[in-house]
């Protein structure tokens, strides 16, 4: 990729957009202005011949940990990854220290994330107060904010409660909110609970979480949405019960939508052979025929995004023995080429799918999809991600803008390379670094 510095425009010369045509893309005033043959003059011309131009990535559940642990992440460090991995806006969840469950506090995530400037970070309200899943947050207050609050999740913690997330589902209704649901039953995965029930867990002596956990409080969600006619949202969707279920739920019309992360796209339980703190995760990893179904539902719409969960923590919150360590992983720099290499490499997913799993559908269910996910045509926000189909590139996590180092792709090859990142026609990345 070439970069010539002239004077007031950027012109992306020759790129591939998702349908597979080949444009050069004229950016101006932080809209695309022209496509076609461009021969206008430029502040900047970048070179795209043989690379994917597509929307902006948009993540619906990123933790980046500000307030209260920034010595794991913090809106800006996060900010950074997200923009490197080809993102242009992401959803940070609420538990927080202090939980982001009041609209002041929406507020500073908010602010937060408009002074780091890289992406555009909403923040996620809490379901209840303190993540206690016994009394609802202020649900209204943070939708009425300046964060203008659309996503309302306990993330981490189950709203086990039918009741409380019976109301939350018909509260969120009046203002076309959307309640995203950790699905774990605590009676049937408890506190403990950090492998995969089956044979393996037993062998390795760990507290098995069965997938049936996850499937029953995913059943009696979508059943809650159909009678309340609320929005309900199943996050990182593990197991192929799951699926089954929300394939089911959608014939009936219901307005259910579904994440997978991608590990659980890639990764199975028998990394946990060697107790390696790295691979725990909430939902654990599940066994390969979980993996292929979830891969098939993406492919097939049944699983609507793909969210990284992307979960950052301080090396003394990991280093510990696979039973004591924090659960979750790092994805914001890894995601796209891990759906590359896993979906598109496989040929599940063309270029049309990776934009629409990864940027269109995510924008729509998180409701930004008046400026992110939008298609690339004249007129529209150029929020834009650059992607090397090809490149190869082995993962180091010592090279990762996070924080963290709980990278569970280190030393992994993965196809797929983030070239450069424009959010509102402004570059945040070129050549695959910071702008």
């Amino acid at each position: 990729m070439n970069i010539d510095k002239l004077d007031h425009r950027l012109v992306i010369k020759g790129a591939t957009l998702p349908d597979g045509t080949t444009s050069d893309v004229l950016v101006q005033d932080g809209i695309v202005a022209e496509l076609g043959k461009v021969s206008t003059r430029a502040d900047q011309t970048i070179d795209a011949d043989g690379l994917r131009l597509l929307p902006g990535l948009v993540d619906v559940h990123t933790h980046l940990r500000e307030p209260g642990r920034e010595d794991a992440e913090t809106v800006l460090t996060g900010s950074r990854a997200a923009a490197v991995g080809g993102y242009t806006a992401v959803l940070a969840m609420a538990n927080t220290n202090p939980v982001t469950d009041t609209a002041e506090a929406a507020e500073r995530v908010y602010d937060l994330g408009r002074a780091a400037g890289l992406v555009d970070v909403q923040p996620v309200g809490a379901v209840t107060k303190g993540l206690a899943g016994e009394e609802l947050a202020e649900l209204g207050l943070m939708a009425r904010s300046r964060a203008k609050v659309r996503v309302f999740s306990d993330d981490g913690k189950c709203v086990h409660d039918p009741r409380v997330m019976r109301r939350a589902l018909e509260y969120v209704k009046a203002f076309g909110g959307v309640v995203s649901q950790h699905s774990q039953d605590p009676a049937l995965a408890g506190p403990t609970a950090c492998c995969h029930e089956g044979e393996l867990s037993g062998q390795l002596g760990l507290p098995g979480w069965p997938g049936v956990a996850e499937e029953v409080i995913v059943a009696r969600d979508v059943m809650l949405a159909r009678h309340t006619g609320s929005r309900v949202h199943v996050a990182h969707v593990s197991t192929a019960g799951s699926v089954e279920v929300v394939r089911w739920a959608k014939a009936q019309g219901i307005a259910v939508t579904a994440e997978v992360t991608p590990h659980h796209l890639m990764l199975t339980t028998d990394l946990l052979t060697g107790y390696d703190p790295t691979y725990k995760v909430n939902p654990p990893l599940r066994p390969d025929e979980d993996v292929q179904a979830l891969r098939e539902a993406l492919a097939d719409g049944t699983i609507d995004a793909v969210a990284t969960d992307h979960a950052p923590h301080a090396r003394q919150d990991k280093e510990h023995a696979f039973v004591d360590a924090a659960f979750g992983m790092l994805g914001l720099e890894t995601a796209l080429p891990v759906v590359t290499t896993v979906m598109v490499g496989s040929g599940l997913l063309d270029w049309a799918g990776v934009a629409r799993v990864m940027s269109a559908n995510p924008a729509r269910i998180a409701g930004l999809d008046g400026e992110h996910g939008r298609p690339i045509a004249v007129g529209e926000p150029a929020n834009l991600t650059l992607v090397d189909p090809t490149a190869q590139v082995v993962v180091d996590r010592a090279a990762s803008l996070s924080l963290s180092r709980n990278n569970p792709w280190h030393d992994r090859l993965l196809t797929g390379r983030i070239v450069a990142t424009l959010l509102r026609g402004t570059p945040t990345v070129l050549e695959g670094e910071l702008a």
